[in-house]
């Protein structure tokens, strides 16, 4: 008797650990970093970066823009079908991103 109830503690035992197997989780996930522009009007928009725009990207016009906290602007800007962004600080300088 003492081995039946062994061997059904043993059985039951390995069931268990068989039902409490970890969860592994994909640690190298991608992460979006959430932008922090607000959208403003495209009148406000520097000259200087309405001027950047005419010299280097002839024909091309802002749809949308967006400024942050550290007066960097993201703008939306559309050439003939073709949209794009480009960002920009306040003095009309292009910022890679």
């Amino acid at each position: 008797m003492k081995k039946v109830f062994l061997v059904a503690a043993l059985a039951l035992g390995s069931f268990a650990t068989f039902a409490a197997t970890p969860i592994v989780s994909n640690t190298n996930g991608i992460y979006m970093i959430q932008d922090e522009y607000q959208e403003i009007d495209v009148a406000e928009v520097p000259q200087a970066i309405t001027d950047a725009l005419a010299a280097d990207f002839p024909g091309a016009t802002i749809s949308k823009a967006y400024k942050n906290d550290a007066s960097e602007y993201k703008i939306d800007v559309a050439v003939g079908e073709e949209t794009t962004t480009l960002y920009a600080n306040e003095n009309g300088e292009w910022i890679q991103k």
